[in-house]
């Protein structure tokens, strides 16, 4: 199989790469601005607003289905950057869809489409109606009302956690900040935002491994979950990794970490993903050890 990723180089894209090459599939990526370092792949500059120019670098690599990683993804970033994430998530992937001319789309997609669910109606599944509660989660319910009318497959993907995160999410600016600790480069102050909220983690390689059966295997026009079924909160993931990285520190909250809104609970049903055949092998544990072995 041929794999045309866009955003190549992100967190997930970078892993999707690693474990699409390990399964002996052809791959094809597209970056912006600096060209990453991605062994084994045919690698094209693309923005997703330029739509003649995705349409010549599909056209050039005639991928067998193209996999849409590339977006802005920060929640609480898009309350200051809300254009910003309208053209990249919304209008970057009308462009893409419109430059694939029919050609096979997996569209990654995000449960804060979800908003709000009452703990009664979880796990979530995917007949859930969708209730976007912020900017991020607005345009990513706007790219797959355009990418489902187009036969594109969509994946809800859960709360994806592991090595090679940006910092600026929760999990990994932990770590960072236990690492700086450790290293005696700050103080043994562990500053932090909402901790009661309650997410499905999900190992980002398993995440990669859905995003490849989808790819293969997905319902064009179908949604699909990528989820485990259980909610942790982030204050007990990050006793998890504090119990894994060894480090004490104070735990002291940050007004600036702090989201405008916050989702208390977001659980997910991937009954669907796993009736394809998904079984994942590594849960939350192995993702904060992960996480925290690349950092030390």
């Amino acid at each position: 199989m041929h794999v045309l990723i866009t955003g190549a180089s992100g967190f997930v894209g970078a892993r999707l790469v690693r474990h699409l090459l390990a399964q002996g599939d052809r791959v094809s990526g597209t970056y912006l601005d600096a060209r990453p370092e991605l062994d084994g792949v045919d690698l094209h500059e693309a923005d997703l607003l330029d739509r003649a120019g995705l349409a010549r670098v599909i056209r050039e690599t005639a991928p067998d289905v193209v996999v849409h990683l590339a977006a802005l993804s920060h929640v609480g970033e898009s309350w200051q950057r809300m254009a910003d994430y309208f053209q990249v998530n919304f209008l970057g992937t009308e462009n893409l869809l419109d430059a694939a001319d029919g050609r096979r789309v997996l569209l990654a997609s995000s449960a804060e489409v979800y908003g709000v669910v009452p703990e009664e109606r979880q796990p979530i599944r995917e007949t859930e109606p969708l209730s976007p509660r912020t900017p991020y989660a607005l345009t990513k319910a706007a790219a797959e009302r355009f990418a489902l009318e187009r036969g594109a497959v969509v994946l809800r993907a859960f709360n994806l956690v592991g090595p090679g995160q940006a910092a600026s999410f929760a999990l990994p600016a932990f770590a960072s900040q236990l690492a700086g600790i450790s290293r005696g480069e700050i103080e043994p102050v562990l500053r932090v935002g909402n901790l009661s909220a309650r997410r499905d983690f999900v190992h980002v390689d398993e995440g990669a491994a859905a995003f490849r059966l989808l790819a293969e295997k997905g319902e064009p026009g179908g949604v699909y979950n990528v989820a485990s079924g259980q909610a942790v909160s982030i204050g007990e993931a990050l006793d998890r990794l504090m119990a894994v990285s060894g480090v004490e520190a104070r735990v002291e909250p940050d007004p600036e970490r702090m989201r405008p809104l916050d989702i208390p609970l977001l659980m997910g049903d991937a009954g669907r993903l796993r009736a394809l055949g998904w079984a994942p092998r590594r849960g939350l544990s192995e993702a904060l050890s992960d996480l925290w072995r690349d950092l030390v």
